[in-house]
């Protein structure tokens, strides 16, 4: 599923960048007969957590000096040698629906979409670059509308995203800057499915916990459907759990990374995290059946990502609470990879599915 705004030609490796709200993570993949291959990995997380957690507006957007010096010692450090990226583009920077048309050839379509879109954009169309992709069409056999008894009207399920242009020049001289070349942007919600579902036509969700903000995703047939975000991350509970202890984030951050929710762990520790984390299981859970009830199609698993994903006991934690089969996301299952990381991947898995997705993109 090749879904971009823009694509040069790119060699043989190719770098996945990932800038999220609170570090910037890379992926350098190849691809040799017909396997994906790690090549390298790094992340580039931000020194001064007290700072970070502290002041939203500066993990919101970063200055795009202090990116480029980032993904520049990043690169530096970890000894990558590929110069293609492909870069994600936070779900807050862009606008995405799914819109169903009545049935028209692709280049009829083609011609309908601006239109159509100015009705789910809110920026003027001429200020921003579409994309879009067929999900699916109805046929003679399936539901849809009424033309007069025992007629049906064919219609087109749409996937339609926007990206202000303005973005997209300013990714372009933060990569140019940082001694990269951009071959494409990509929305982080198609890298996700990329990387943790591939070919998986299965219906699945998808939670995303960032730093920032937490994305649920509904995926069918290999495309989203119904996309929902909030402002709670794992700063936020990082936060809650230095109130309720009395300690600085920097230490907050630590309990929420080794105790967590253990059952031996401290438990004024778990009790500031649950009201935060009964918040996120709703969300979904709300997401989920929304869906569900609107498609009449049953979500068959969950898979979480994001850094909060690897906290201790959360997984058993989520899946108590939402009562459905729930993973932790997977972005190296389809990769080969050097032997001796084989342990650390069930760690690095959660918070490199987006790097990974992107890498996959073009090699």
């Amino acid at each position: 599923m090749n879904f971009g705004f823009f694509k040069n030609f790119l060699a043989k490796g190719t770098l996945g960048i990932d800038m999220g709200t609170a570090s910037i993570k890379v992926v350098e993949l190849s691809k040799e007969s017909g396997r994906f291959k790690l090549l390298n990995y790094g992340i580039f997380r931000l020194e001064n957590q007290e700072e970070a957690v502290e002041t939203k507006q500066k993990i919101t957007k970063l200055p795009d000096q202090d990116i480029v010096w980032g993904i520049k010692e990043l690169i530096a450090r970890s000894g990558i040698k590929s110069k293609n990226v492909v870069a994600s583009i936070p779900s807050f920077s862009t606008f995405s629906t799914v819109i169903s048309l009545p049935y028209l050839s692709e280049r009829d379509l083609a011609k309908a979409i601006p239109f159509e879109a100015k009705k789910y954009v809110p920026i003027p169309i001429d200020q921003v670059i579409l994309d879009w992709s067929i999900i699916n069409s109805t046929s003679d056999q399936t539901s849809g509308g009424q033309l007069g008894a025992g007629r049906i009207t064919p219609t087109v399920d749409v996937f339609l995203a926007a990206v202000p242009k303005h973005e997209t020049e300013r990714y372009k001289k933060i990569m140019n800057a940082a001694g990269l070349n951009l071959a494409a942007l990509e929305l982080e919600n198609i890298a996700l499915i990329r990387s943790l579902i591939g070919n998986d036509l299965s219906p699945v969700a998808i939670v995303n916990i960032g730093g920032r903000s937490t994305s649920i995703l509904v995926v069918n047939q290999g495309f989203e459907r119904i996309s929902h975000n909030y402002e709670i991350g794992g700063f936020e509970i990082t936060r809650s759990i230095a109130r309720s202890m009395g300690v600085g984030l920097s230490r907050a951050e630590e309990f929420k990374k080794t105790i967590g929710l253990k059952p031996e762990g401290t438990k004024v520790v778990s009790e500031a995290m649950t009201s935060l984390l009964d918040m996120m299981v709703f969300e979904a859970k709300k997401t989920i059946t929304t869906f569900e009830n609107a498609k009449g199609v049953k979500i068959q698993k969950i898979f979480l990502v994001g850094g909060v994903a690897n906290m201790p006991s959360f997984l058993e934690y989520f899946k108590t609470k939402i009562n459905m089969e729930t993973v932790i996301g997977n972005p190296f299952a389809r990769v080969v990879y050097p032997k001796e990381l084989a342990k650390m991947i069930p760690e690095l898995s959660p918070t490199f599915s987006i790097a990974a997705g992107l890498a996959m993109r073009e090699v």
